[in-house]
């Protein structure tokens, strides 16, 4: 983890704005936002993370999980955050009808070069997520995005992000 000086010293060079770096400020200090729990086809944990000193939630074995283990060994990876506080995502719903709605993201990372929110999803899930929301979850270039999420981020200058399972290296 980044100690004070060399928070600030990454983000004068990222030359973040000062409300990008009250942003990440509260979630570096903030507890998760909420517990995660087990569902039908979920298995949530809690993961010792030697990178952040602390136990990292997880929601579902089958992807947060793989990726926890990506970013404890991805040296781009300064710090990560799980359950950071909940952003609005404001977008059209499939009826047309505007729809703005509080969203808690699976992680918060703060890379070498970047920052920002990221949600892990099933790829099974992601296309039925589609239909149903197709102004909240798109596909383009085999990539998964939300655009109410980016557009959130780029008022800070970070990003937003879909990991998907179709991204895991499972041999790794």
């Amino acid at each position: 983890m980044l100690n004070e000086e060399e928070f600030l010293s990454w983000c004068n060079r990222l030359r973040l704005s000062r409300e990008a770096q009250e942003v990440v400020t509260q979630i570096r200090r903030a507890d998760p936002a909420r517990r995660v729990r087990s569902g039908r086809q979920n298995v949530s944990g809690r993961y010792p993370s030697r990178k952040m000193g602390v136990t990292i939630q997880f929601e579902s074995h089958r992807v947060e999980l793989a990726f926890i283990y990506q970013m404890e060994r991805d040296g781009e990876v300064l710090e990560y955050y799980d359950q950071p506080p909940s952003i609005q995502l404001a977008y059209q719903a499939a009826n047309g009808k505007r729809l703005a709605v509080w969203h808690t993201p699976d992680f918060f990372v703060i890379r070498r070069s970047s920052a920002g929110w990221e949600e892990c999803k099933l790829e099974s899930e992601l296309k039925k997520l589609v239909e149903k929301s197709p102004n909240r979850y798109q596909q383009e270039d085999g990539r998964w995005r939300c655009p109410p999420g980016e557009a959130h981020a780029a008022q800070f200058g970070l990003y937003y992000r879909f990991r998907s399972s179709g991204e895991i290296n499972w041999t790794f």
